[in-house]
């Protein structure tokens, strides 16, 4: 049995008039409000109803009745307090749900049921549907779902997680199972799927890097590549050049021309000075020859020593003689 002074101030905050008044207009609303939360305080005692102002997204705020207090779902685990509010469509809308935590207390932060807020779903909110649906199933849900999955973080790695053999368990209780265990999946999923896009991310800045310097080596290679042809065009016209001219001072070509039988008329020095030059290089360059062909013969015993010596003597006084006449020319 419900304390008669809750039943009291349910009664007394449905029928108030004025700025307290409760957004509740329909009395026959109003008659499953009153029901439902007698239920609710004569199987969970620790609960408390109250009316406070709640203050919707927009900005607007409104008196709700709500209900204050705290679960304990096993003597091993602290209790878990909770607030919940009957918004103005309530039985025909869910009720909002919210675990109160404090530092002491944190929020699992992956739960399967409750954010970081303390917001509260669970598939009996998702699949809320009046007249089948009400407070107290609710609560009970939640205690089953909270014994096997507690919200605070310091319990998370200490709770059983297991729920009735499969046989034995209700459809409700097997959706929760269901839910529960979906959440983790998808939870792990996604976080892998993260670790792989992060790991992706990466690869992906270190192709642009390889692509920035392969685009580099490319241009570096078709810069050099236009350098080479141009300078494959310039060896090709000197080469032409070269031909050109072979091809008119070739010897075999000029002697012919000129109908004698001496390589050195072929040339002709551009004065006099310059034709006295040529002859002295000329004649340095055949003693020098003359002296190395000397060498050979003594080498051979063609050639006796003593003549070799006046030889050498005579063609070395003769070579000092035109490489003095071409030495002021070289400075």
């Amino acid at each position: 049995m419900a304390p008669t002074s809750q039943i009291r101030f349910i009664d007394t905050a449905l029928s108030c008039t004025g700025p307290f008044a409760v957004s509740y207009t329909d009395p026959d609303q109003k008659w499953l409000i009153r029901k439902h939360l007698i239920s609710l305080i004569q199987n969970f005692p620790s609960l408390t109803p109250s009316v406070d102002q709640f203050f919707h997204d927009n900005g607007s705020t409104v008196n709700l009745l709500n209900v204050k207090g705290y679960l304990q779902v096993s003597h091993s685990t602290p209790r878990i307090p909770i607030n919940i509010w009957l918004l103005e469509n309530y039985p025909f809308m869910a009720p909002l749900v919210f675990v109160l935590s404090d530092a002491d207390s944190p929020i699992h932060s992956n739960h399967p049921f409750v954010d970081s807020s303390g917001a509260t779903t669970s598939p009996y909110l998702s699949f809320w549907s009046h007249p089948h649906s009400n407070l107290s199933d609710f609560v009970r849900n939640l205690v089953k779902l909270f014994s096997h999955d507690h919200p605070f973080v310091y319990l998370a790695a200490a709770a059983s997680g297991s729920f009735t053999h499969p046989a034995l368990v209700s459809k409700q209780e097997a959706i929760d199972r269901l839910v529960g265990r979906l959440h983790y999946d998808v939870a792990a999923v996604t976080a892998k799927t993260e670790e792989e896009i992060e790991e992706l991310a990466a690869l992906e800045g270190e192709m642009e890097k390889r692509v920035v310097t392969a685009t580099s080596i490319v241009l570096g290679l078709d810069r050099e590549k236009k350098n080479l042809k141009r300078r494959v065009k310039e060896m090709t016209d000197e080469a032409d050049v070269i031909m050109n001219w072979v091809g008119v001072n070739d010897p075999r070509h000029v002697l012919a021309a000129a109908g004698e039988g001496r390589t050195e008329d072929a040339f002709e020095a551009a004065d006099e000075t310059a034709e006295r030059v040529v002859n002295h290089l000329a004649a340095d360059k055949a003693i020098e020859d003359l002296i190395y062909a000397l060498d050979e013969a003594v080498e051979k015993g063609v050639v006796t020593i003593e003549a070799y010596i006046r030889q050498v003597r005579s063609s070395a006084r003769e070579q000092f003689f035109h490489r003095a006449k071409i030495l002021p020319w070289l400075h």
